[in-house]
């Protein structure tokens, strides 16, 4: 993906939607602190429904203040360099041999390593699926 890709929907700029991705994936792994929106709804049907149902992920879902571009996100640098920290981050994230432990989701809670896995794939591909990628 370039830097100066399209979005077929939404806000953000392909730069900006890598900087949501690595803040997203930081998160979980407890590298941002990112603020609780959960509760028995969201950690239970909001979290079935998000991993198990199948359909794409719905468009212009709010997220989190501190993950969210423009609000609390890390603002994009250089493309190449936040680029490669994502691809860094999400070969970390799916390593078999975790050197972090998982943070709560900040809207499903708890997850076990099969969810955070589905999470980290529908995460992503929300999210390029939105760039046309």
């Amino acid at each position: 993906m370039a830097p100066e890709a399209r979005a077929v929907w939404g806000k953000m700029s392909a730069p900006q939607m890598i900087c949501h991705l690595n803040d997203s994936f930081g998160a979980v792994m407890g590298l941002k602190a990112v603020s609780p929106a959960t509760g028995l709804v969201q950690r239970t049907f909001m979290k079935w429904g998000a991993l198990y149902f199948p359909l794409p992920w719905p468009r212009g879902v709010a997220t989190r203040p501190e993950v969210e571009q423009g609000v609390g996100g890390t603002p994009p640098g250089n493309f190449d360099d936040d680029r490669a920290e994502l691809i860094a981050r999400v070969e970390r994230f799916c390593a078999a041999r975790r050197d972090f432990e998982w943070h709560p989701h900040p809207i499903f809670g708890a997850m076990t390593d099969g969810q955070w896995m589905r999470w980290g794939y529908l995460h992503s591909d929300h999210h390029l699926r939105q760039f046309g990628a």
